[in-house]
This record gives C-alpha cells, structure tokens and sequence, in this order.
C-alpha cells in the first residue's frame, strides 16, 4: 500500500513538474487601429497581445475590447525608422528634445490608457540612439510599464537602456508574417515552436492581415499537440514586475529638474 502510495505522488510531482516545464509562447499582434477588420483579429478566442497604434480610427476601440476580453494590451509606439517611412501620428523622431519625448509618450498613453507595455512601431534609427532611448526608458519606468523590443535593427539601444533604468524588457524572437504565403507562415511559426522548446519561451510578432488571422484560427488550436502553450505577454515578464495600466498610473507632465 505504501510502495503504491509513493508511485502516486511520485506520479503527481512528475505531472505537475511537467506542467511547469510546458514551453510557452506569446504572440504580439502589432498595428492594430487603422482597420475596422483589426476587431476580428482582437476577438480571436485565444490569449493574443494587442499592440494599438496611437491616435488611429479604431484604436482605442480594439483596446477596450481586448482588455474586456482579459487580453493584454500594448502601446504600438512610432518611432523613427532609417528607410524614412511615414510613422503615423504622435511619433518619437531623433530631433525631439526630454519633454518631448516624454509628451509624445504621455499623449499616447492617454489615447491607450489599457496599455501595461510598449512596443516600437518601425524604429530601427531611433532605437540605436543613446540619448532618446535613455529619455523613453525614463518615462517608461515612471510610469511602470515594460518594453518589448521588436528588433528592428541589430543594433537597438533598447535592452541596455532598459536594465539601466529598471524597466522590464523582452525581445522579438520571429516575425510571423513578412511574407504572407501559407508554406512562409507555416515556416516561421515552426521556427517559433522551435525556439521555445529550446530555451522554454519565445516570442512572435504579427500583424492584422486577413492571411495571419486565418492562419492563427487554424493553428492555435494545435499548440497542445505541440505541448506548447500561447500566454499572454505579461506572463513572460519578471515575477517582481508589477503589471499596471497606463490609465492606472499618474501621468508625468514634466520631466524631473
């Protein structure tokens, strides 16, 4: 009986060690606001993460509707690109001044209050200099809130300016969707799984084409064959960060003297 007893909870630990090892996965879903279509990708039933695009037609309504569907939101920040791209509205560009920056960022917010973290729109020139990263990862620790680095460039600022000012921070591991074939879809989210079954969690990157929220509805569903499970972002982050909304927070009008 007690040899019986003992395989059990034997059994039991083993489980329950297995479900703690279960690779994960989280999906940021960028660009959201510019399309009345981008509310479809929001109720996919699954834990995607929106990241909303400021001062967009449809922005602050996909962020109310993923917040009420117990999503995690996040700020799609424009910031300046090398290939001179338009940015949109509202973006971070290298010829701004502290409270500029910092107003850029308050506005922003203040148009996505649901948002618990911040991403970069574009950004591959403004993410590689010191002084503005330095100045956006201030404003991002007043007002509690992390930074996911999309990894434009190779050479982001992003994750040294983030541990010096204490700010909690990921990176992109693959984009889903650069090319919008199903055989390329396919390819990256294999390389995805890969990843995480590797190093336990990895981290992707789509956006609101009608081609990527087909191939979610018909892949998400797969994930437990694959013993991965999807998470929202905020369940990649460090235990000791504290997840707040930005309309949660005080805002910061003026930078500290």
């Amino acid at each position: 009986m007690r040899k019986t007893l003992f395989w059990l909870v034997l059994a039991g630990l083993l489980s329950v060690k297995a479900q703690a090892e279960k690779p994960r996965i989280a999906i940021i879903i960028d660009d959201i606001g510019y399309q009345k279509a981008d509310l479809k990708m929001v109720s996919l039933p699954y834990p995607l993460t929106l990241s909303v695009l400021p001062h967009t037609p449809y922005g602050p309504k996909s962020a109310q509707l993923a917040f009420s569907q117990q999503k995690d939101v996040m700020l799609h920040m424009p910031m300046e690109a090398n290939n001179h791209k338009s940015l949109g509205p509202g973006a971070l560009t290298r010829d701004m001044s502290r409270q500029q920056v910092r107003d850029a960022l308050q506005q922003a917010l203040a148009d996505i209050p649901y948002a618990i973290g911040v991403n970069n729109h574009m950004g591959s020139l403004y993410t590689e200099l010191d002084q503005p990263m330095a100045w956006t990862m201030e404003y991002l620790r007043q007002r509690q809130l992390f930074f996911v680095d999309s990894l434009t460039t190779p050479q982001s600022k992003a994750r040294l300016y983030a541990r010096q000012y204490g700010v909690a921070s990921l990176s992109r591991h693959v984009f889903l969707d650069n090319e919008l074939s199903e055989a390329a879809l396919q390819r990256q989210f294999q390389q995805l799984l890969q990843i995480a079954k590797r190093h336990q969690v990895a981290i992707a990157i789509g956006h609101p084409y009608p081609q990527t929220y087909e191939f979610l509805k018909k892949n998400l569903p797969l994930l437990n064959k694959h013993g991965i499970e999807l998470v929202r972002i905020s369940a990649l982050l460090p235990r000791e960060h504290d997840v707040v909304a930005a309309g949660f927070t005080a805002p910061a009008i003026s930078a500290p003297q």
